[in-house]
C-alpha cells in the first residue's frame, strides 16, 4: 500500500504555505507521495477517507485559526466526525511575545482533533518567530524524525 499524506494549509500571510511547501519537498524525497492542499472551502468530509494528514497552520487575531481555516474548524466542531481512522501531525507557527496565544490557532487544531478520535503522531512543531529561526528550516528539521515515526506506525499497522 503507498503511503500518502495529505498537508493541509492554514495562511493569513502566506507563510504556512511556504513552509507546507518545502516539508512537500522533503516528504516527496522519501518516496511518500504528498498533496498541499489550501484550508479555503475545506469542510469536515476532507478527513472521511481517513489517512495522514499535516495541519500546517499559523494563529491569527486573538489565537484564532486564519481565516481560511475557520469554515473546516467550525464544520469538524459541528459536525463532530468519527476521525479514528485518520493519523495526523502539526507543524504551528506563531509568536511568543503573543504569549496568551502563543501558537494557539494550530493547538486549537490538535485539540479538536484528538477530540475527534484522531491519533496524533509525535509531537507539534512550534515555530517562534520572535526567535529569529526560519520556520521552513525548522520545519525541514522537525518532519524528518517525524517521517520516521509516521513510517514506523504504518509498518506496525500492515
Amino acid at each position: 500500500m503507498e503511503q500518502r499524506l495529505t498537508i493541509l494549509v492554514g495562511t493569513m500571510t502566506g507563510t504556512a504555505q511556504l513552509v507546507a511547501d518545502e516539508v512537500a519537498d522533503a516528504v516527496k524525497a522519501r518516496g511518500i507521495a504528498v498533496a498541499v492542499v489550501p484550508m479555503d472551502g475545506l469542510d469536515a468530509a476532507v478527513f472521511v477517507e481517513g489517512g495522514a494528514f499535516l495541519v500546517c497552520s499559523s494563529t491569527y487575531g486573538q489565537g484564532d485559526v486564519p481565516d481560511n481555516a475557520r469554515a473546516l474548524f467550525a464544520d469538524l466542531e459541528r459536525a463532530r466526525p468519527d476521525l479514528s481512522r485518520v493519523r495526523y501531525g502539526v507543524i504551528g507557527l506563531g509568536d511568543r511575545t503573543y504569549a496568551q496565544t502563543f501558537c494557539f490557532g494550530p493547538k486549537r487544531f490538535d485539540t479538536l482533533l484528538q477530540s475527534l478520535g484522531a491519533r496524533r503522531i509525535g509531537e507539534p512543531m512550534l515555530h517562534d518567530a520572535s526567535a529569529g529561526t526560519i520556520p521552513e528550516e525548522v520545519a525541514l528539521d522537525w518532519i524528518e524524525p517525524w517521517l520516521e515515526r509516521f513510517s514506523a506506525e504504518r509498518d506496525q499497522a500492515a
